[in-house]
Parts: structure tokens; sequence; C-alpha cells
């Protein structure tokens, strides 16, 4: 374990620069923290918290000048990997009829600062269905990883109960722990040791390392929500037909903001645009969700047509169905969702009260109100 100053972390985005990375991380614009390209670790948010909420997410001073005391914004890494828009090809007509060129885009070298544990993991659930080749696997091979351990959980962070956080896992570069008067540092890879060693660092006293894991252990109890303790596929699967979908979807405003701050979802549609000419067009791939009405169209119609069965169909693949497809859970406890739903509508309560229902109606409960 090494010990870097708050100076050092400034050089170490030097270092990084210097190394041809764009060094993406937190910084404050328009009364939120939001993840931009920064030129010095200054850009960082120092003395800014975050309350936040269902619903609800505010600014606020802190006392001190930490600059990773904040839970998750709104913005996820998924942006810069998966981006929300993207030009796949273009046509031109010429003589021959239309020239057709792809779209290649140069890879970017990011360097992410920053990258809490409930995003880290996501990254890897992304990996996980992503990366088989092509635009996605480009971007994120270059990507350099600096890790921060979570020491400030907000009021919609579960990433605990979700085995996600607050400490990061594998998958990180550098890994950073918060004190008051430096960070300790935690070497991820090869690459992770040849940059800080361009870095000015000494060896983390014994007593630092041993604060700074008590921190982290600390957080993983102040978590300001929990996913229930069950087995979520099983519930959702004996939950199919529960009058509860209808109730969440009487509430849910069906706007699709969760799964545009979702770390994970990574649903896509494409769409063709052209001018008044006809002589050019385009194709472009952006985020689609399955809250829209359109998204589960097929000739003949939609085959989810009602709000309780979209609902049921996001929280039934995020909870359940994701780990016979992927392996893991599609959530990893960051609480966007439940922060930015302008309704407040929470998961793990909307989970919990699928939990009970089950408690209390018994494994042969069957109800003929089935979302259509």
């Amino acid at each position: 374990m090494a010990w870097l100053t708050r100076d050092g972390l400034d050089r170490l985005v030097e270092v990084l620069r210097e190394r041809g990375y764009r060094v993406v991380g937190p910084t404050v614009r328009d009364g939120a923290i939001v993840l931009d390209e920064l030129s010095s670790a200054r850009e960082l948010p120092a003395g800014w918290g975050v309350e936040v909420g269902p619903g609800h997410y505010r600014l606020r001073r802190r006392a001190d000048d930490a600059v990773f005391a904040h839970s998750a914004g709104s913005q996820s890494w998924k942006r810069f990997l998966h981006p929300s828009r993207a030009k796949l090809w273009s046509a031109e007509r010429d003589e021959a009829g239309f020239r057709v060129s792809t779209e290649e885009p140069e890879p970017v070298r990011y360097a992410f600062l920053g990258v809490r544990g409930c995003d880290l993991a996501a990254i890897g659930v992304l990996d996980r269905v992503l990366d088989h080749g092509g635009r996605y696997h480009d971007r994120r091979a270059g990507i350099f990883i600096v890790a921060v351990n979570c020491t400030e959980p907000g009021g919609v962070c579960f990433c605990a109960s979700m085995g996600c956080g607050p400490g990061v896992g594998a998958g990180h570069d550098l890994a950073l722990t918060e004190r008051a008067d430096g960070f300790v540092v935690e070497i991820g890879s090869e690459r992770g040791a040849e940059v800080l060693a361009a870095v000015p660092t000494r060896p983390a006293a014994p007593d630092q390392v041993e604060a700074a894991r008590a921190a982290v252990d600390a957080a993983a109890d102040r978590m300001g929500r929990a996913m229930p303790a069950a087995d979520l596929p099983d519930v959702l699967t004996a939950s199919r037909e529960s009058d509860h979908w209808t109730d969440v979807a009487s509430r849910c405003l069906m706007c699709a903001n969760c799964t545009m701050v979702c770390p994970t979802c990574f649903c896509t549609t494409t769409e063709d645009v052209t001018d008044l000419t006809g002589d050019h067009a385009q194709r472009w791939e952006r985020w689609a969700s399955c809250f829209e009405l359109d998204y589960s169209y097929i000739h003949g119609g939609e085959v989810r047509t009602s709000g309780a069965s979209r609902y049921r169909q996001w929280l039934t693949h995020k909870l359940g169905t994701w780990h016979d497809q992927f392996g893991t859970s599609g959530c990893v406890g960051c609480g966007r969702c439940i922060a930015w739903c302008p309704a407040g509508i929470d998961l793990t309560a909307e989970m919990a009260a699928l939990v009970e229902q089950r408690k209390g109606a018994g494994d042969d409960h069957r109800d003929d109100t089935a979302p259509g």
C-alpha cells in the first residue's frame, strides 16, 4: 500500500494526461456532480456532497475538502463505453446509385478517475454483455481505471446488499481510499504500478491502512437501502401473475429515466435519417428502453401493451433472468434508478413487497390478474 498526498493526486492526473489518456472524473456542473474530462485534480468536487432520496438529488456543502465523499450522480461510465448515440453508417447518392461508408471512430484512450465499487461492478457486467469484439471492445481495451473505495454512501445506495461495494472489486489499475490528508493507494495491475511509479508517494503507515479499511467497513453499515435477502429470481418467477405490478404501474410514468441512468442497461435501437433532397442518409444507434411501448413491437403490434407488463419486464430481467443470460445480477446497488425516478419508485421496496406477498400467499398462490 502507498500513501498519496492531495498534491500527488494532481500529479497523478498530469501523468495520465502525459501518457495520452483523456482523464474523466466527477466535477460540479449545473447543480449536480457529473462526469467530464479533467485537466487537473483541482476540477474535482472538493468540499461537495449530496443529499439524495427517492426522486430527490441536491448538492450540499461539506465541512471538509473531500473530493470523493459523494454518492453516484445521474451519469455513469457507461456513456463512454456504450454511448447514448452513435452513427453506424452514412450514404451519399452518386452516379452509380449510393456510396455507403461505415463509421469507424478512432478509439479514445480514457482514464476513469473515481470509479466506485458499484460502477466498477457495472463495467464488469457490461463487459460480459457487450465485450465480444467490435466497437465496445475497441473502447474498453485502453481504459485505465482509478477506482475509489466508498466511505460515504448516499441515502439510496444499497451496493453492500448486492455484493458490489462499498469496497471495490477486481478490474482496477489503482484504487484509492480517501482520508482527511491524503489517499491510501492499492495497485491492481502492472500498468497501475508503472503509472504510480511516476507519482511521488511513500509507503502507507499501518495505522493509515487500518483507518482506511475501517472507514470502508463502516460505510457498509450506513447504506440508505438494502435489497431483501431472498432468492430474487425465484420470487420474481413466482410473482409473474401478482397484482402488485398493477400497483407499481399506477405510480410509474413510463418515462424510462431508470433505464437511462442505470449503469448496466444496454438496450439499443436504430433509426435512419435523411435530408429533404434524398441524397444523404444515415443510420444511428441510440439507447432504447423496455419501458417504451414500441420497444416490444413486432409485426402486428406491441407485445407488452400495459405499463404493468413493461415494469414487470424490466425488474424481472434486471434481478431475475439476467442471471440466466449472463451469470450475474443486472443490478449493482448504485441507487440511481431510485434517485432519478420522478415518482420516487424504489425497486428495493417493490422487491420487499413481492417477497412479503409470496410469504403471505404460500407456494400454491395463483392470481388471475396478470398484466396484459
